[in-house]
């Protein structure tokens, strides 16, 4: 199994592994995990250098933290910290860069200094000006499931059954963007682990992937040392990576496409277990 997904400007993102990995660059300083972080503009373009040595598939830059309780950032301020980084990047390199944004001009922007995909965390839903965008600039779009905002979403979010109210959700956003003149071989879905979800959503969503994995669009998963593997693990941000690569590899196996990491090499090393051990079947 491999994944090809065309970019605009003719690169495109591919790999021969089951999965296609985003690398995270986050150019904040309230971040989760504090060792995600980038201070300055050279720190964060040699932290991208090294991921693409890694193998990283694809950069994904992000300006805004979207941790539980985090609020809106300046539009001046996000573009401080992300066309920057997007132009050092590309002077230096033709990977894929992803640009985790609600905002339509810093989209603009990076588009222009040579971004390629929209990683927006509200599905085409903050920015009016956001869907005309995308269409136009003929980028993948990756749709997330949220309810409410990051300020808010924590706030006793509840579900009957998790996996089909996302996959509905999602579904109906994909339809959205299909209608604002996205193509549908330029959108993605992510359940959005950790957004306005419980402990047992975010394990719900990763063993019921393949429900919304069916649902015909690839997926992205981002479950890089969240919150859920350290109740599961006990373990803090910085010791999380074993639970990630486990979580991760459930998740490809149920059909993820894409996944969204601070570890690179570790999770190619998984990726070529799974590609090793998937053709033998599971007795």
């Amino acid at each position: 199994m491999s994944v090809s997904l065309s970019l605009p400007r003719g690169r495109v993102l591919s790999t021969g592994l089951p999965a296609a990995v985003f690398g995270i660059l986050n150019a904040t300083p309230d971040s989760f995990w504090e060792g995600s972080r980038v201070g300055t503009v050279e720190d964060g373009i040699a932290r991208a250098l090294a991921m693409v040595s890694q193998g990283a598939d694809c950069i994904d830059i992000g300006g805004e933290s979207s941790r539980p309780g985090s609020s809106y950032v300046s539009l001046e301020e996000e573009l401080d910290r992300v066309i920057p980084l997007v132009e050092g990047i590309r002077a230096r390199s033709d990977v894929p860069i992803s640009v985790d944004t609600r905002k339509a001009r810093v989209m603009e922007l990076a588009f222009a200094a040579g971004a390629d995909i929209l990683n927006d965390i509200s599905a085409l839903r903050d920015d009016p000006d956001m869907p005309a965008l995308a269409a136009r600039l003929g980028v993948p779009v990756i749709l997330m499931h949220m309810r409410g905002d990051p300020l808010t979403m924590q706030e006793s979010p509840s579900y009957g059954d998790v996996v089909r109210e996302v996959r509905d959700w999602l579904l109906e956003r994909a339809l959205f963007a299909l209608s604002a003149g996205v193509r549908a071989d330029r959108i993605i879905l992510d359940p959005g682990i950790g957004f306005g979800k419980r402990h047992e959503d975010n394990c719900a969503l990763v063993a019921g992937l393949a429900e919304i994995a069916g649902g015909g669009y690839p997926v992205l998963m981002a479950l890089s040392r969240k919150k859920s593997i350290g109740i599961m693990t006990g373990r803090d941000a910085e010791s999380r990576l074993a639970g990630t690569l486990a979580a991760n590899q459930l998740a490809v196996m149920s059909g993820a496409t894409y996944v969204r990491v601070h570890d690179v090499a570790e999770t190619r090393d998984m990726l070529k277990v799974v590609q090793e051990m998937r053709p033998r079947g599971i007795h």
